[in-house]
């Protein structure tokens, strides 16, 4: 009779998960994952195989975290401009100081190696454009395609933030964002006159 399990995988991942972000993608191994998650090695070897499948399940993982979060702020934000910012700013948290930051960008390096984990980041970029997009429809002017304008300027934001990390992420992002709109609404406001 197989012995129940201690740790379900969706908790080992999240151990994984937390390595990878506390030390970077290398530091993820069996030996470290079973000193973190409390289960043998063999265990973990039987449930993920080898490495490479380990750490490709931990960043599928990752992307299912980060589809539920989107998904759950999308929902409680209004359809206007401001909830778009609200959105953001919400999805901004995730980054928290400029180390987490900083790792996460080595974890994105690893999504960007495997065609698998850049279809979930084309797709999620789908969703949340398509999620911004609907922000916007009530404003006759708004231009199209705005919802991935909006998000390419977030990321860029983080990206500027994170070489002069001055003030919380989310407060940084606030305010590049809400100028970004205010600037691209009042100018194609005044082009429709």
């Amino acid at each position: 009779m197989p012995r129940p399990k201690t740790r379900s995988n969706e908790q080992v991942l999240e151990a994984a998960l937390a390595l990878m972000h506390a030390r970077g993608p290398e530091a993820l191994t069996f030996a470290s994952l079973s000193q973190a998650s409390g289960l043998s090695a063999a265990t973990l070897v039987q449930r993920f195989k080898d490495k490479p499948g380990l750490r490709h399940s931990a960043l599928l993982h990752a992307w299912n975290r980060l589809d539920e979060r989107t998904d759950r702020l999308a929902a409680s934000v209004p359809r206007t401009p401001d909830g778009a910012i609200t959105l953001l700013v919400g999805l901004s948290q995730q980054y928290g100081g400029i180390e987490s930051y900083a790792e996460g960008l080595l974890i994105l390096r690893e999504d960007l190696r495997d065609p698998i984990l850049r279809s979930r980041g084309a797709s999620w970029k789908k969703t949340l454009s398509r999620v911004l997009d609907d922000c916007f429809s009530d404003i006759p002017y708004a231009p199209k395609g705005i919802g991935l304008l909006l998000a390419a300027q977030w990321q860029g934001a983080l990206l500027w933030w994170s070489f002069d990390p001055q003030q919380r992420v989310e407060d940084f992002a606030e305010e590049s964002l809400a100028r970004f709109v205010a600037a691209v609404l009042a100018r194609r406001s005044r082009s429709r006159r």
